[in-house]
């Protein structure tokens, strides 16, 4: 069975740091696209950031130059480095994965979301 797992939100003050990590397991034969997303109260989905498979990442204007996408392939993760977080940064964190499997099917995936509370 797939999964797609986040893990590493919490609360924090303004200003502070927080790192989420996502985990993808199960039968995969590789993972093209993985991103994260997030969804405040009342708001719709937005991209964060997104990380093609040995590619350039690609930020959202909002957290341009404090948070960081990056990948480790080998075990199928995927972080965001999240620093200098605004209480606008608030929201449940979606993992997002374009999952490969053998015979070239691709699926997408999103985890089950991780809340991210940013105090003043």
């Amino acid at each position: 069975q797939v999964q797609v797992v986040e893990s590493g939100g919490g609360s924090v003050q303004a200003g502070g740091s927080l790192r989420l990590s996502c985990r993808a397991s199960g039968s995969i034969f590789s993972i093209d696209a993985m991103g994260w997303f997030r969804q405040a109260p009342g708001q719709q989905r937005e991209l964060v950031a997104t990380i093609p498979s040995g590619g350039i990442p690609n930020y959202a204007d909002a957290v341009q130059g404090r948070f960081t996408i990056s990948r480790d392939n080998a075990v199928n993760a995927l972080y965001l480095q999240m620093n200098s977080l605004k209480p606008e940064d608030t929201a449940v964190y979606y993992c997002n994965a374009l999952l490969k499997f053998n015979g070239g099917i691709r699926r997408n995936y999103w985890g089950q979301g991780t809340q991210v509370t940013v105090s003043s």
